[in-house]
């Protein structure tokens, strides 16, 4: 469809851009509401979904909006995206005060830690496979390290590269919090 009919394409693109933007103009105005995660899995384990030029083109356009509705309400703003982003991450430091999802098959989330952590906050990164096929003892343990090596520079947040599904065992969810209650 990109090539096809573009036309077509942009405007799907302000469709579901516009409806988002106008979702977290109301959000943000709620005064429970502290911040505010635009979730948007921008690609796979290899690459963007789209080429950077598309991407650039299509999406971070919406994203731009949806950072400014976030920050206009004083509150900051997080991305959460699965898949292979580093050809966007200078754009997503822009943007976003937190990035969340972190696979160990793409990039650690120690490793995005070195890498990012002064331009944007690390949120979560305990990658969901290793939770729910470790041990307890090893997630725990991992967890413990990455508070450890965050605690003096700040800008992480304990958590799983992902939302936490019914089939992860209790146990091993429980091993990552607790290395927070420990740590804190």
């Amino acid at each position: 469809m990109l090539v096809d009919d573009p036309e077509l394409v942009q405007m799907i693109f302000d469709k579901v851009g516009s409806s988002l933007e106008e979702y977290y103009r109301m959000a943000v105005g709620h005064p429970g509401v502290g911040a505010a995660i635009s979730n948007d899995d921008w690609g796979f384990f290899s690459q963007t979904m789209l080429s950077t030029e598309d991407m650039k083109k299509y999406v971070l356009p919406w994203h731009q909006k949806i950072s400014d509705v976030i920050h206009k309400s004083g509150k900051p703003a997080i991305l959460h995206s699965c898949g292979q982003v580093e050809k966007m991450m200078p754009d997503i430091c822009k943007l976003y005060e937190g990035k969340h999802s972190y696979e160990d098959k793409i990039l650690p989330v120690e490793n995005a830690y070195d890498i990012y952590h002064d331009k944007i906050a690390i949120l979560g990164g305990i990658d969901l496979d290793f939770v729910c096929r470790k041990t307890p003892q090893e997630i725990y343990e991992r967890s413990c390290k990455m508070l450890e090596k965050t605690q003096d520079k700040g800008g992480y947040a304990l958590g799983s590269g992902n939302s936490i599904p019914y089939y992860v065992p209790f146990e091993n969810y429980l091993a990552m919090i607790s290395a927070a209650t420990v740590n804190s």
